[in-house]
């Protein structure tokens, strides 16, 4: 029954020793690290396209150091700077264009999702000198083009220092908690369009641009810190739920040789999510988005005089994603990727904002632009033009000619070329095959070495009891949609099994790819050598399969991916080993608000969910997230209410685990608050748990341990 919907089926298997040899993974081996992965770590290549830096660590004793590597050779040249002595241990590094010197970052913690707190250091390479940015715990340090100064934020405010001087200047002084930010993102901006640094040094370290924040009128949210303190305190920061209202944002110039900061007038702008500067230092490119975020426009300001003219506009019937692939050639004109055409794909502008042309086109994902190479007029990318499960590299002909896949094996492939585009490290991974690292001619893709892999991992994993997943499409509503299923390794198809179901679900993303497992992947082999068949599905709404695909959802978050998974749940219930009366869903987030929402309007379908860190409705979460994909609560309330499951508690029949952390900045736990109230007033029985100070990661010590036994245990008694 099974075939008319297995359209492809991968199984290569783990199996090399019987069943009888093989342990079964534990949640110890989880989350006591049995199963780690070696990396190359913060991989950047210098600039003269034949030597590498990777950041390696010692666990015993506790060391950390910058290495030199040559790319021909893959051996070790040097080490450029090492924890020790008065060198503390650090975690992080960043060069100044020149490579003269270099940024340590020490003694970090995390602020929110991307941003962080530390001490830093500038390491002159030549001198072997180090010098501290400051005593006090900065933001952001970086360093100008050549080295000379570092400007970094503390506490709201924008500082430069003069390396050869140490004098230090504070260029913004309007800085304040919960009113002004000057250079770093607040919230929001971090959370949803993903960057925390909101200022820039221009080519030759004239000016500075940077974003200020007035969040004076952003409504403050609150969270009780429990800890180990006598009395609780309160955690505030201003959070902008959907409809609220946002921070008001402006661009400025600050230019070094005057001391002098000036305002640049962008008319009636509402998010400014990128800046960046051109090669003409005297020229920075400016992208702002309306509330809606369906009409983008990018600017060029001309620094010299504050002038603003208009670049590129993109527009979209729902919405425009933000990204990091604008990149500006020597001469200025541009690469720009875009869905405009149902796809996204690569376009070349010229400088003055006139399209070329588009260089890459088809029924397919271009999924990351890598770079341009002037010398052979190539541009180089990843893309899902081998099936939207698996990645490859490919080179291009800026004329969209010449098309050439670089990278030969099935699964997940990306690259970090050269600075001349000689080279490029190929990391793979697949479902059955740990990250490998291999040396790469750029030109066509002929492997040179192997750098790295992680046999030793493989080996180790030969003695546990490992089921394949099998990668395959489900017709649902009318889509094929892909799915993977992983059986019990002993798997009879003469008997019957519970179907467990795992998915996320939110706009744009994946999580049936052909690549390595990853913790929840390790839990979900527990699960099934204790007999449980797991699916997972990616429904409507969901990535890589194009602009329709993925926002047919628009205005209707949740709705046409719950009728999918429960579709999904019912289809799969038709197979002769699945045992319809005992079929659970799980997720987390967006996933967690999808698994709530699938046992209350599928409770015929479902006996069993598990939410974790569970949005209820989208009320409560953040404006540029939300309205992205939603618009505000006014323009579309039943929206946000139709979907939003304590609004109908009295569907709740089968089994029902709630979890979140109290911390959680991102989705806050009054989502699960309001669950809980709504079904203790319709007087269903379910089970819940709330982990003190946990964010939306909920980990930290034993946490992860305690809450997968927890889940674990659920599963067992319930399925």
């Amino acid at each position: 029954m099974g075939n008319k919907f297995l359209l492809y089926l991968f199984t290569l298997g783990f199996l090399t020793l019987s069943q009888a040899q093989q342990k079964k993974i534990t949640l110890e081996d989880i989350w006591q690290g049995a199963f780690r992965t070696e990396y190359m770590d913060v991989l950047r290549s210098m600039k003269n396209g034949k030597e590498y830096t990777v950041l390696n660590f010692n666990r015993s004793p506790r060391s950390s150091s910058l290495d030199k590597y040559n790319y021909e050779t893959s051996e070790k040249i040097e080490t450029i700077v090492a924890s020790a002595g008065n060198i503390p241990f650090f975690s992080s590094y960043t060069f100044s264009d020149d490579e003269s010197k270099v940024i340590l970052a020490t003694e970090i913690e995390p602020v929110f999702r991307h941003s962080r707190l530390g001490v830093y250091y500038v390491y002159d390479v030549a001198s072997k000198n180090i010098t501290k940015v400051s005593d006090l715990k900065i933001q952001e340090p970086l360093l100008s083009p050549d080295g000379s100064k570092v400007a970094y934020v503390y506490n709201n405010n924008i500082y430069i220092l003069d390396l050869a001087s140490q004098d230090t200047k504070q260029i913004t002084t309007d800085g304040s908690k919960g009113t002004i930010i000057n250079g770093v993102t607040d919230w929001v901006y971090e959370e949803e369009f993903a960057f925390v640094r909101a200022f820039a040094w221009n080519s030759n370290g004239s000016k500075i641009a940077f974003l200020r924040f007035d969040e004076t009128n952003v409504p403050h949210f609150s969270m009780d810190v429990y800890g180990q303190n006598l009395y609780p305190f309160q955690h505030e920061f201003k959070y902008p739920k959907a409809g609220e209202e946002n921070a008001t944002v402006s661009l400025h110039l600050y230019d070094i040789a005057s001391q002098t900061t000036s305002n640049v007038d962008l008319g009636n702008t509402y998010y400014i999510p990128r800046i960046k500067w051109k090669h003409n230092p005297d020229e920075l490119s400016v992208q702002t988005i309306n509330r809606h975020q369906n009409h983008l426009k990018m600017y060029t300001v001309n620094a010299t005089d504050n002038s603003v003219s208009l670049l590129l506009e993109d527009k979209d019937a729902a919405y425009v994603d933000i990204t990091d692939d604008l990149t500006f050639l020597g001469d200025d004109s541009f690469i720009w990727t875009s869905e405009r055409d149902g796809h996204n794909h690569i376009y070349l502008y010229g400088k003055d904002g006139t399209l070329k042309n588009q260089v890459t086109q088809g029924e397919w994902e271009v999924t990351r632009y890598y770079g341009y190479d002037d010398k052979r007029k190539k541009i180089y990318y990843q893309s899902t033009e081998n099936g939207s499960i698996n990645r490859d590299v490919y080179s291009v002909a800026s004329n969209g000619k010449k098309k050439r896949r670089l990278t030969s094996r099935e699964g997940t492939n990306s690259a970090a070329f050269s600075a001349d585009f000689t080279y490029f490290i190929n990391t793979y991974s697949s479902s059955t095959t740990p990250y490998q690292f291999t040396l790469h001619q750029a030109s066509d893709g002929k492997l040179l070495k192997v750098i790295k892999n992680n046999n030793a991992l493989s080996k180790k994993l030969e003695g546990y009891e490992l089921s394949p997943k099998e990668f395959s499409t489900i017709n649902i509503n009318g889509n094929d949609l892909n799915m993977y299923m992983i059986k019990p390794a002993d798997f009879d198809p003469n008997k019957k099994y519970p179907l467990f179901m795992f998915q996320y679900s939110g706009p744009g993303s994946q999580q049936v790819a052909n690549r390595w497992l990853g913790s929840n992947d390790y839990w979900h082999q527990l699960l099934a050598s204790d007999g449980y068949i797991i699916a997972c599905v990616d429904g409507r709404g969901t990535g890589l399969k194009g602009r329709d695909f993925k926002k047919v959802t628009y205005m209707n978050l949740v709705k046409y991916e719950t009728e999918d998974q429960i579709a999904v749940a019912k289809k799969l219930s038709e197979l002769p080993y699945i045992d319809e009366a005992r079929t659970g869903i799980w997720g987390w987030s967006y996933g967690g608000h999808m698994s709530t929402n699938c046992l209350l309007k599928g409770n015929d379908t479902f006996e069993m969910a598990i939410a974790v860190a569970p949005v209820t409705s989208w009320r409560f979460y953040d404006t540029i997230y939300t309205e992205r994909f939603m618009r505000t609560p006014a323009e579309n309330p039943s929206g946000y209410d139709d979907n939003s499951p304590f609004n109908y508690p009295e569907l709740l029949k089968g089994k029902y685990l709630l979890v979140h952390g109290s911390g959680d900045d991102n989705v806050h736990v009054q989502n699960s608050m309001r669950m809980i109230e709504a079904l203790v007033q319709a007087n269903k029985d379910f089970e819940w748990a709330i982990y003190p100070d946990r964010n939306h990661g909920i980990y930290g010590g034993n946490t992860r341990l305690h809450l997968y036994n927890k889940m674990t245990k659920f599963v067992k008694e319930n399925l």
